[in-house]
């Protein structure tokens, strides 16, 4: 095979990829300006729940307890450095292994983690944080949700948790936290940059029959709909 057709093949492929990565940010640019609207089912809204950014993941923030759910008997307090049980919120949010437990700072990304985080190459983890009180902002966005609504925002959640033999979530012993009132959990799914942090949020809304962008991988594609 000649020099030509190997330098032939070579921009070909490159040219593929660069094709690929236009297209994914077009789309990732387009599809979330498509809104899905919420579903009125007809029952009060009286349960508040949290959307939270930290600028890259997005989290679903909830009550710890109330009549329909119990977060603190399924994500122990004592799982957090603080160990303190007097708080009021739980977020929680579904994203790659390596990066929640690996990529403390955008500074520590290697490039063997992100190339198995975009290619389905890594494990899943759950990270799940108390909070004392939230305050609503840019990065921070309350909805109001009925019972029915709430109910399936919960089995949505719940059903992405690894569980043992006992069914109890599995927490990842490791001292990579990002504050004294998180931790870890092993997950099920695969990270992709088809389906990313921001993506499973923004299907955990569609589940509680809230507003949501059609499809996005970004935390951008879930607030502008909620401005």
């Amino acid at each position: 095979m000649s020099v030509k057709i190997v330098l032939l093949y070579v921009l070909k492929t490159i040219g593929v990829i660069l094709g690929i990565v236009v297209l994914y940010v077009i789309l990732g640019l387009v599809l979330p300006l498509i809104e899905v609207s919420a579903d009125d089912d007809g029952q009060p809204k009286d349960i508040p729940i949290y959307i939270y950014t930290n600028g890259v993941h997005t989290d679903i923030v909830m009550p710890v307890k109330n009549d329909l759910q119990d977060w603190g008997t399924k994500i122990p307090f004592a799982n957090t450095k603080s160990k303190s049980t007097d708080y009021n919120y739980i977020g929680i949010g579904w994203g790659d292994k390596g990066f929640y437990l690996d990529t403390p700072t955008w500074a520590d990304l290697k490039f063997s983690t992100a190339v198995k985080a975009a290619f389905w190459l890594s494990d899943s983890a759950m990270h799940c944080s108390y909070y004392k009180t939230m305050k609503e902002g840019e990065d921070c966005k309350m909805i109001m949700i009925s019972k029915d609504q709430y109910k399936n925002l919960v089995k949505f959640i719940e059903d992405k948790f690894d569980r043992d033999q006992n069914g109890n979530f599995i927490v990842i012993p490791t001292d990579a936290v990002y504050d004294v009132n998180d931790a870890f959990y092993d997950a099920k799914g695969t990270y992709s940059f088809l389906y990313t942090c921001n993506t499973w949020a923004n299907d955990a809304l569609k589940a509680a029959g809230q507003k949501a962008a059609l499809w996005t991988p970004s935390d951008f594609g879930i607030f502008r709909h909620y401005k």
